[in-house]
């Protein structure tokens, strides 16, 4: 905000409506001057700008998507596409895009060597199921199947006791 400073023959109560009128007028033209930067962020750009960055970025949105799953796909998509295709990429990417923790393994069978596991929670895999399907598409390894394995935390309770032991030898002699 600018400070404008007005002669001083002019007085009173008309030198404030000035003053504000013409504070008013360069908050306006301020916020005229700032909205296109404003607009390079995906995470708070219009949602009619979020089309057009999302078709430059290459990020489809999908029928159940909320909007604001789609900002972050948008935002990170070119850091996405750098992480594309490695092990530690694709669990970056689904921290990212907020699906949450994930564990994955790979060749763990030698036949079916071409297999990736991805280690979820029944939560997740329910909540995101199209877009865990969308991200294999555009992010996955090429030439690759993904399972999808569910994973439960069980609570467990191990009780330790004492265990004692008392033994004895005899000698045998001729």
């Amino acid at each position: 905000m600018i400070d404008i400073k007005l002669p001083f023959w002019l007085g009173g109560a008309e030198l404030n409506k000035l003053k504000n009128a013409a504070l008013s007028w360069w908050d306006l033209v301020e916020n005229w001057v700032v909205w296109p930067l404003t607009q390079f962020d995906a995470l708070t750009c219009s949602e009619s700008i979020l089309i057009l960055l999302a078709w430059q970025r290459d990020v489809q949105r999908f029928k159940t998507e909320s909007l604001e799953m789609f900002r972050k796909r948008v935002s990170f998509a070119f850091v996405n596409a750098q992480d594309a295709g490695s092990t530690a990429g694709f669990i970056r990417i689904a921290e990212r895009i907020g699906i949450g923790y994930m564990e994955t393994q790979e060749r763990f069978d030698p036949v079916d060597w071409d297999v990736i596991r991805l280690y979820l929670s029944d939560q997740q895999i329910s909540s995101n199921a199209e877009l865990i399907s969308n991200l294999i598409t555009k992010y996955g390894r090429t030439c690759r199947r993904y399972e999808l394995i569910s994973i439960a935390p069980v609570p467990m309770a191990l009780a330790a006791h004492n265990v004692s032991n008392s033994y004895y030898y005899n000698v045998a002699a001729l």
